[in-house]
């Protein structure tokens, strides 16, 4: 009896430590590959096979990532492009949205605009640049209008299709239980394209930064993008680098978000023992 006592005391207290030192593996993967990159990258740069004035260390892009912080520079310009990103994200998605659910919803909407908009989707967004600049110059309205015309057909195309998607059978179910349209809507249609918008949501963000990325590179005055094409011209490597890894981290974040709005608002099929892990 004072053997199981002790045995269940020694239990209870080495618990609580097990769970202390415990970590989830799967938290610590998707970092492997960039931190073991830096690691090659800085020793092969503190070994003299790569050149510093091709590609500096990791170490030099840090430190070049802190005096531009220091004096102003880079949170000016990334606050810049965020709000650019931002808005165009905002007004592109919303008209695609706008778009894709009453050509999703109407035979009339879509027999009007549905090939338009496919015609138009199938000209490369950034071979428009030479038209805005005319038309805006470079200011805002050009990068904005860009970043909008970018993010708009990812958001139509798959709000369009996660509408016409929705199964016919549970829309009949609905009207049988005495659902007006807009009942159908947002019990049964909206909730059953939702998964498939989301999807839609986060390649437009993908879309976004890289829309942005070469609208700031060739009309602009400002933002990372700007920040780059000036180091280019001074050969300043670390600069340029710097402002790469920052549009990476900023469209990891941009992935980030949109997959925690995906687990919250999806979080229903997880009730219903759906899977939606990546």
């Amino acid at each position: 009896m004072d053997n199981t006592a002790t045995i269940k005391a020694t239990e209870a207290t080495l618990k609580p430590h097990h769970k202390y030192f415990s970590f989830n593996i799967h938290r610590v993967l998707p970092w492997v590959i960039p931190v073991l990159l830096i690691a090659a990258w800085q020793g092969a740069s503190s070994l003299g096979i790569l050149a510093s004035s091709t590609l500096p260390s990791p170490l030099a892009v840090l430190q070049d990532g802190i005096k531009l912080t220091q004096n102003g520079t880079l949170p000016k310009n990334i606050s810049i492009s965020l709000y650019r990103a931002t808005m165009g994200f905002l007004i592109g998605g919303s008209l695609g949205f706008i778009l894709g659910f009453l050509n999703g919803i109407s035979r009339f909407s879509r027999e009007l605009f549905d090939s338009s908009i496919q015609m138009f989707r199938n000209i490369p967004h950034l071979s428009l640049i030479p038209l805005v600049i005319i038309a805006l110059g470079i200011g805002e309205g050009a990068k904005i209008s860009l970043v909008a015309v970018g993010v708009l057909f990812p958001v139509y195309i798959n709000t369009y299709h996660g509408i016409r998607s929705v199964d016919p059978d549970l829309i009949e179910m609905g009207k049988s239980y005495g659902l007006n349209k807009r009942e159908l809507f947002s019990k049964i249609i909206f909730p059953g394209a939702l998964p498939t918008i989301l999807m839609g949501v986060r390649y437009a963000l993908g879309v976004m930064w890289t829309t942005l990325i070469v609208a700031e590179t060739i009309a602009s005055d400002s933002g990372i993008g700007y920040m780059s094409t000036n180091a280019e011209d001074f050969m300043d490597m670390e600069t340029i680098i710097c402002c790469i890894i920052i549009y990476a981290l900023l469209g990891k974040l941009s992935d980030v978000i949109a997959k925690n709005i995906e687990k919250i608002v999806l979080s229903w099929r997880d009730a219903k023992g759906v899977n939606v892990r990546d």
